[in-house]
């Protein structure tokens, strides 16, 4: 099949859905609006598809343009890409600075981890565009490993046979309580403690939730949840309105959520889960996913030195 078309063609496309009208595009692009017009009917002549339903009054798409918007834009993204890396060796390396990176991550750390890495770069003139998949640690692996990201930043290790696992630091699960709660002022806090707490637990299935049940079914402990949730935010939330106690990531408490909480360790038994890097067997790291993973390993040091 012969591919009739050009990345001006898509240009005038993308103008046209996005102004809905053929007269606005033209004058965005600096064309006649015949231009425009033919343009578009090459394109719908390729395709063998109508991209727009046009009256005197509006220009609507149809789903065959609504569909091929996203391979459109992917498709300029990815020849403008190519033209950059293609320049000189100093224009290269600037593009290769501002490269996307696409980073699978699981909601936690961002704020430890993520946030504060990008501000150092930010400092340090370090420019780096991030596609973020802020995602359950199950999906985190599967991203990474099916190439969906360039790499991940997950509690899990290497649950997929072809990725591999790099521990960053040791997150304990604590117990997260209101500042006016009976157990705040606490040194210790046991297991037991919590029989007669109405109990927040992670959402059964998730990597969390897992560890949790592994350390009490290994101390043959028990605890009856009166709330089972799916996000570290949604449970913050609730021991924050005193509705119940949750047992969550030490790293939650840099949050802004969690910088309301009061976070003890449980004793008896203790239970950590691994925060670490997880990239595609095989894969090579484009230099902004180095200059990240760098400043994410920096970051993870200085937060384990911190707690």
């Amino acid at each position: 099949m012969r591919i009739n078309f050009d990345f001006l063609d898509l240009e005038v496309f993308l103008a046209v859905m996005d102004t809905a009208s053929f007269h606005a595009a033209a004058g965005r692009l600096n064309m006649s609006q015949p231009a425009v017009t033919r343009r578009i009917q090459k394109l719908e002549d390729t395709l063998g598809s109508d991209l727009f339903e046009r009256s005197t009054r509006s220009v609507k798409p149809t789903l065959a343009a609504k569909r091929l918007q996203a391979r459109a834009e992917a498709m300029l993204d990815s020849a403008e890409e190519t033209t950059l890396a293609m320049r000189d060796e100093s224009v290269a390396f600037a593009y290769q600075q501002s490269a996307v990176v696409t980073l699978a991550m699981i909601p936690s750390a961002v704020t430890p981890l993520l946030i504060p890495a990008l501000h150092t770069l930010r400092s340090r003139g370090e420019l780096v565009r991030l596609r973020l998949l802020d995602r359950a640690a199950n999906e985190v692996a599967e991203a990474v490993s099916q190439g969906d990201a360039d790499f991940g930043v997950c509690s899990l290790g290497s649950l997929e046979p072809n990725t591999d696992f790099a521990p960053l630091f040791d997150d304990e699960i604590a117990l997260a309580v209101s500042g006016d709660h009976s157990l705040a002022d606490r040194k210790t806090v046991h297991w037991s403690d919590l029989l007669n707490e109405p109990l927040i637990l992670p959402a059964r299935g998730t990597g969390n939730r897992l560890l949790i049940d592994d350390a009490m079914a290994r101390s043959r402990l028990s605890a009856q949840w009166t709330f089972e949730v799916g996000r570290t935010t949604t449970a913050m939330e609730l021991v924050g309105a005193s509705a119940g106690v949750a047992l969550l990531p030490r790293s939650a408490q840099h949050s802004e959520l969690g910088k309301q909480l009061v976070f003890k360790t449980l004793k008896d038994p203790e239970v950590t889960r691994p925060i670490g890097l997880l990239a595609r067997q095989g894969a090579a790291d484009s230099a902004a996913a180095s200059i990240l993973k760098a400043e994410l390993r920096n970051r993870a040091l200085l937060l384990s030195g911190a707690e």
